[in-house]
C-alpha cells in the first residue's frame, strides 16, 4: 500500500528546534529527522513505497535521501585495511521506493493531494500522513476497519496533547469548573489517514482536505474514525520536540515498533490485535504489507 506524505510544513512553532530554517519535516529528532521516523513507523507494517509531497524547503528533503550515508546513523564495522568502505550492522531504508513530487510552497492538504494523483493510479486505497505525529498504534486496524466499514476515509482520533484546560462559566463571566482536556472526551484528528481511490470524487480544486471533502463524507456516512488512547504524540513546537527527545533517549521509544519487537515477533505485538484481525492478517499477509 502506497504512502502519500505531506511535507510542506514550514514549522513556524518551533523555530528553536529548527532556526536553520529546515521544514517541519527535517527537524531532527536524534539522529535522524522527524520525517525518518513516521516513514520508518509504515515500513515496520511493511509499507514501503513513499510519496513524498514536497513544499517549503522540499529541497533539502530531497538532499537528505538522495546523499544520506547510512554509516552515519548506523552501527557498523571497519577494517581500514582491506580497502573496503564501513560494513553495515543494520540498514535504514535500502528497500524503501520514495517518489519526490513538487506541490507547491503555499498549497494546502487537499490540493497536495490532488497533484500526486496520478501517482496513486491502481491503488485501490492508499494510506496518508500529516508527517508531524508519531504513534505506538496497531495500523493494520486501521485498515481493516475502512475495509470492513466501506469507508472512503478514515483516520485515527486521539486524545488532545495539550495542557491546556477548559473553562466552564456562567452568564456572568464567574467560572464554574476547570478540566483538563484529556478529561473532555473530546479527540482531535491524529493525522493518520486510510483513503480509497474515489477520495478524489470528493475534492475539488483549492479545497482543504479535512473541511469540504470531509464535510462531504460525513453526509454520506463515508468517514470513519478510530478512537486510539494509547500513544500519540504531535510535534508541533519546541516542546514537543524535547519531550520526544527524552523519550528516545530513555528508549527505546514508544513510536519505535522496531526496537521494541525483534523480527521473529512478526510486524507486529500481536495482542494488540483482535482475534478475528489475527486471522485475516495470517489468511492475507497483503492487509499488513500493503
Amino acid at each position: 500500500m502506497k504512502v502519500v506524505l505531506f511535507c510542506g510544513g514550514q514549522g513556524l512553532r518551533m523555530r528553536g528546534a529548527a532556526a536553520d530554517g529546515l521544514p517541519k519535516p527535517m527537524v531532527p529528532l536524534g539522529r535522524r529527522p522527524l520525517l525518518w521516523h513516521v516513514m520508518r513507523y509504515y515500513a515496520h507494517w511493511g509499507h514501503k513505497d513513499f510519496v513524498l509531497c514536497l513544499g517549503h524547503g522540499g529541497e533539502a528533503i530531497k538532499e537528505y535521501f538522495v546523499t544520506n550515508e547510512e554509516w552515519r546513523s548506523n552501527d557498523f564495522v571497519l577494517a581500514p585495511g582491506s580497502g573496503c568502505g564501513p560494513e553495515l550492522l543494520g540498514r535504514d531504508m535500502h528497500d524503501w521506493r520514495i517518489t519526490f513530487v513538487d506541490t507547491g510552497a503555499e498549497a494546502n492538504i487537499g490540493e497536495r493531494l490532488l497533484a500526486v494523483r496520478s501517482h496513486l493510479r491502481g491503488e485501490e486505497m492508499f494510506l496518508a500522513n500529516y508527517s508531524d505525529g508519531l504513534t505506538d498504534y496497531p495500523l493494520p486496524q486501521l485498515v481493516e476497519d475502512a475495509r470492513k466499514q466501506q469507508a472512503i476515509g478514515a483516520f485515527l482520533a486521539t486524545k488532545p496533547g495539550t495542557s491546556f484546560h477548559f473553562v466552564q462559566q456562567d452568564a456572568d463571566g464567574f467560572v464554574r469548573g476547570l478540566g483538563a482536556v484529556e478529561d473532555t472526551g473530546l479527540r482531535v484528528n491524529g493525522g493518520f489517514f486510510v483513503f480509497r481511490q474515489e477520495i478524489f470524487d470528493y475534492v475539488r480544486p483549492g479545497e482543504e482536505l479535512v473541511e469540504e471533502p470531509f464535510a462531504r463524507l460525513v453526509a454520506e456516512r463515508r468517514l470513519l474514525a478510530h478512537g486510539y488512547d494509547g500513544f500519540w504524540r504531535c510535534c508541533d513546537t519546541f516542546k514537543d520536540v524535547r519531550v520526544l527527545e527524552g523519550m528516545q533517549a530513555r528508549g527505546p521509544a514508544p513510536w519505535e515498533l522496531w526496537r521494541r519487537f525483534s523480527p521473529g515477533d512478526g510486524p507486529a505485538p500481536q495482542d494488540w490485535l483482535g482475534p478475528q484481525l489475527q486471522l485475516r492478517l495470517a489468511a492475507e499477509p497483503a492487509l499488513a504489507g500493503g
